[in-house]
């Protein structure tokens, strides 16, 4: 006779919340995010290119995407199973899809203009969906390894094999 381990089922973990369309709301969010994915005790390399996405998108949501009297929304969802960490900033401008500037369209000296490069950099995929009756979401998403997952193996940088064990 064989007996069946019991199976967990993987929670799909999210944070939601709306934010005023100011540079303090962009901070906010920074900072919630920032303390959420800490919470969810997510690797720091992750938390710290996550953190600066939000950051970019929740900037350009209060900036370029401001309506009066509208918020933006942040969403973070952590699926352990595809080991995907998902930021969407939702903003109330669907008309002003974002556009990736390249080469000389941003002065050298510039404080702004970047921010789609810099998401580009840090997240493993990013897009946009529009959203329903007339706003956008503005999405970026980072792998990460699952909590369950079993560390790797370090290799010795020399020669490239596999470390077992302490030396």
């Amino acid at each position: 006779m064989s007996a069946t381990l019991p199976q967990f089922a993987a929670v799909v973990r999210t944070f939601h919340q709306q934010f005023s369309s100011t540079r303090r709301g962009a901070r906010l969010a920074r900072l919630l995010a920032y303390e959420q994915l800490r919470t969810w005790s997510m690797p720091p390399d992750v938390i710290d290119r996550a953190e600066q996405i939000v950051a970019e998108l929740a900037a350009n949501a209060a900036l370029h995407g401001h309506v009066q009297g509208r918020d933006f929304r942040l969403d973070l969802t952590d699926d352990p199973v595809t080991g995907v960490v998902r930021i969407a900033v939702t903003d109330a401008r669907g008309d002003r899809p974002p556009s990736l500037m390249r080469g000389s369209a941003t002065p050298p000296h510039s404080e702004s203009g970047r921010g789609l490069l810099i998401v580009t950099a840090l997240a493993d995929r990013w897009g946009t969906d529009p959203y329903a009756p007339g706003g956008k979401t503005v999405w970026g998403e980072l792998s990460h390894r699952s909590a369950t997952a079993e560390p790797p193996h370090p290799r010795n940088p020399l020669t490239g094999v596999l470390r077992n064990g302490p030396e």
